[in-house]
């Protein structure tokens, strides 16, 4: 029986995307169909990435493929292929930056830097090419946490090169200045700082820059969220009702300059005692599930006030790469992948699709 491709498309079509809940046929990720007797082959192309759900799709579309009669070997080939995405109006992206997620908290001590550090290399172990800015002045700690020490280098005297550690391009002011030294700076000066440190950074073909956010909503918070081409945002909380109240004022910072919140991370949730197993809600229970409820923003994932995440923060070498199997690891993976997701749903963005027009008057 010869087989169709209406038949084909209609048994695929059943196959959903486990992130998006679309199927794969009406949201144009399958392509490249091609039918040769028994044998049937096609592409996915995912928006976001997503190596670590490739073999269970990949095993959903041969399974659904032998189901139509005539087809006896199948061949899947599944990718990720990231563009960039809309950012506030009026602001330009990024060379060799696709997508910015800020990672933000209106206070510090949330834990928003080991967030940041293992959301990007979350990422990473997704797929995606990824970098980290850390955009604290004051208290730069994604050199330690990310296990970098020393210098960039410039290769043209004009940019500076990122450094490098697990598969994750790093810019810091940590870099540039001693580790006891101080910056006494005021808001104009460190907003100057880091708008180098952005703009002035050799970034290399990046799927995703992450923001490691400095604490606060301030001037300069402000001035980064109005200036940065920023993609989305992820609040850290802890579920206090103090650490509550200030991160309520972060979402109404973004909502103000028109960066979209890609969801909310609820941070030390609960504390499990690593001798009996009793749960304690030290910092109170779902504060952060309620308030993204209460408003209209998702919930990405609550992780647990566990010890090995800030020790193993500190030896530079995060939770996702220290201990890539743990149930903490597979928390952080799935935050991520849920934020990439976000993000691929979003609007593209098509500014490099036209071209610049320039009027002169002859004279």
């Amino acid at each position: 029986m010869a087989v169709t491709e209406q038949a084909l498309l209609a048994a695929l079509a059943r196959v959903l995307d486990p992130h998006t809940g679309q199927d794969l046929v009406s949201s144009r990720a399958l392509r490249n169909v091609q039918i040769n007797g028994s044998h049937v082959s096609f592409d996915v192309v995912l928006g976001y990435p997503a190596k670590s759900i490739i073999p269970l799709l990949q095993s959903r579309l041969t399974e659904a493929a032998k189901e139509v009669a005539g087809v006896e070997q199948v061949q899947a080939h599944i990718s990720s292929h990231i563009t960039a995405h809309a950012v506030q109006r009026g602001v330009a992206l990024l060379p060799g930056v696709k997508n910015i997620i800020a990672v933000a908290s209106g206070k510090g001590g949330v834990g928003k830097s080991t967030t940041a550090a293992n959301l990007a290399l979350a990422l990473v172990a997704e797929g995606a090419r990824v970098g980290v800015l850390d955009a604290d002045i004051y208290g730069p700690s994604q050199p330690m946490m990310l296990g970098i020490d020393g210098k960039p280098e410039s290769l043209d005297g004009k940019t500076m090169e990122p450094l490098e550690n697990h598969g994750v391009q790093v810019m810091s002011i940590g870099f540039l200045v001693d580790a006891d030294q101080a910056m006494i700076w005021r808001g104009p000066m460190a907003t100057q700082a880091l708008e180098q440190l952005l703009r002035q950074t050799n970034w290399k073909e990046l799927d995703y820059l992450i923001v490691d956010m400095p604490p606060g909503t301030g001037d300069i918070q402000l001035t980064l969220s109005q200036r940065v081409p920023i993609t989305g945002a992820v609040i850290v909380t802890t579920p206090q009702d103090i650490a509550l109240l200030d991160a309520k004022k972060g979402i109404k910072m973004f909502e103000k300059v028109g960066v979209p919140i890609l969801g909310l991370v609820e941070n030390m949730a609960a504390h499990v005692c690593s001798h009996c197993g009793h749960v304690e809600h030290i910092f109170g229970a779902e504060g952060g599930k309620k308030m993204a409820a209460q408003y209209g923003i998702d919930y990405l994932g609550a992780l647990p006030l566990d010890m090995q995440i800030r020790l193993q923060a500190d030896l530079g070498s995060p939770t996702v790469v220290a201990a890539p199997d743990s149930e903490v690891a597979h928390i952080y993976r799935t935050v991520a992948r849920e934020v990439a997701v976000k993000i691929a749903l979003q609007a593209k963005d098509y500014s490099a699709k036209f071209p610049s027009i320039s009027i002169s008057k002859n004279t």
